[in-house]
């Protein structure tokens, strides 16, 4: 695997789309272009006391800062890193009373660091701080209320006896975080736990499939390569899921980031029909029903937002089979609408432990997601591994140690050998191979020792369903 640097990349100005990222050197699939901490980072709000406000590992025991009561950290190495950086916020929290919210104390932690180092290109950063897009221009009136708002509640915060900025500055590093920030995830990948200003990764441009990917590891953002790129190519990533048809994505892309996809597959509308796709054959469904069955799907998606929210699990259950009975003679098996049901339906039927049914969905979910994804998403990964662990829990360890290898063959090159969760799978890849040839050797005697192994040990509980989806690198303020 080659590993980069920021002397393999080079800034360049595109047409029609500002500056973005190109290749200096050539690629392959796994390597990691370039490795950048951040600019500034904070935890947020809901979690600052069960996350390191230094490398934001969630800890079961953080110590807390003796002066601002506020900082967590996992012990005194973290407390001393973060000093530089948490210097000037402990004292601001002191004497304003509390800490304030995560895009006021972001904010000011950029603001802290122009204050010592100055505004111009810091060690190993291709672009400024000043250069950085902000899209304030763009504004609607709700979002230029809420800057309006950002920027007198950070004017209360920010200390008298540090460096005094202009509005239309402090307006410019809120803007930046608006349209810049990236999300940092804790050591597994697993849960958004904080947000972050990254100046070099800030420079490369969408595309809806990208040959790219981005991943929070060892307290860095890597840009990742996820197919081979010559010298010359442009590095892209994607700021959104691809799993939703070009017209959606681009509302998307244009309400968050301000600007209009005209990538191949949004222009060419390429895998819109499978994520649209119909039953076929003799009985093919009117278009009036298709229309029916999809917003029943949309309707039946609230109202297990609204029981997921409330921890009704059971209640999701019975919605997510009665929307497959309405979806199934109608929709074709790569639907994104039957997907989502099948999705939600074998994550919270794993939860329960209703392992056997939760492995059905998980199939068939794994099924039409490889038919849209490109082959190296993270996010296919990640859902190829969950669906794994189901089918290993159930019993059915042919296909649950075929599916872990192949969501290892992703996570090799999406997230690299050395991140926790792909370290976690070559653990389970191990464990489900030994166990596969036990089973392939006697099959009777592998189910009794299963049966034993389980009556001693309760089966490990799959994590509580969350409501969020899976952590999403490109940070948007709700």
């Amino acid at each position: 695997m080659t590993r980069g640097g920021m002397e393999s990349v080079e800034v360049f100005t595109t047409e029609g789309k500002g500056r973005g990222l190109k290749a200096q050197k050539e690629f392959l699939p796994g390597d990691v272009i370039f490795a950048e901490p951040a600019y500034a980072a904070v935890v947020f709000d809901s979690l600052t006391h069960v996350v390191c406000h230094t490398c934001f590992k969630r800890q079961e025991k953080l110590h807390r800062c003796g002066q601002c009561k506020f900082a967590y950290y996992c012990d005194r190495t973290c407390q001393r890193d973060a000093w530089l950086n948490h210097k000037n916020e402990c004292s601001a929290i002191k004497k304003h009373g509390k800490a304030p919210t995560e895009n006021i104390r972001l904010a000011a932690r950029i603001l802290w660091r122009i204050e010592r180092e100055g505004s111009g290109l810091s060690e190993n950063c291709l672009v400024s701080i000043d250069d950085l897009q902000n899209h304030v221009e763009n504004f609607d009136e709700e979002e230029k209320k809420d800057l309006r708002i950002d920027v007198e509640s950070f004017l209360e915060f920010w200390p008298a006896q540090s460096q005094q900025f202009g509005m239309q500055y402090i307006s410019h590093i809120f803007g930046v975080i608006n349209c810049n920030a990236f999300t940092l995830s804790d050591q597994r990948g697993l849960q958004a736990v904080g947000v972050g200003i990254f100046p070099n990764l800030c420079q490369a441009n969408h595309d809806c499939w990208p040959n790219c990917t981005v991943i929070f590891n060892n307290g860095k953002i890597e840009l990742r390569a996820l197919s081979k790129i010559s010298p010359g190519d442009e590095l892209t990533v994607s700021y959104v899921d691809f799993l939703n048809v070009s017209e959606e994505r681009q509302k998307q892309l244009k309400k968050q980031y301000y600007f209009d996809c005209t990538c191949e597959h949004c222009k060419k509308k390429i895998k819109d029909d499978l994520m649209l796709a119909v039953k076929e054959g003799d009985k093919k469904p009117s278009a009036e029903t298709v229309k029916e069955v999809i917003q029943f799907s949309k309707d039946t998606l609230e109202k297990i937002n609204k029981a997921r929210l409330e921890g009704t699990y059971h209640e999701v259950v019975k919605l997510c089979r009665e929307c497959l009975k309405k979806q199934e003679p109608v929709l074709g098996d790569t639907n994104i609408y039957l997907l989502r049901i099948l999705s939600i339906a074998s994550e919270v039927l794993s939860y329960l432990q209703m392992f056997e049914e939760a492995a059905e969905y998980a199939k068939r979910m794994v099924d039409g997601y490889l038919k849209i994804y490109h082959p190296n998403n993270a996010q296919l990964g990640m859902a190829v591994m969950r669906a794994g662990v189901t089918h290993w829990h159930a019993g059915l360890i042919e296909a649950g140690h075929s599916m872990i290898c192949k969501a290892y063959a992703i996570l090799l090159i999406t997230h690299g050998p050395s991140h926790p969760i792909t370290k976690d799978l070559e653990v389970m890849r191990v464990q489900t191979e030994m166990e596969l040839r036990m089973f392939q050797q006697n099959e009777f005697m592998y189910y009794k020792m299963r049966e034993a192994a389980l009556k001693n040990q309760k089966i490990q509980v799959m994590p509580e369903p969350s409501n969020e989806a899976p952590p999403s690198l490109f940070h948007k303020k709700e």
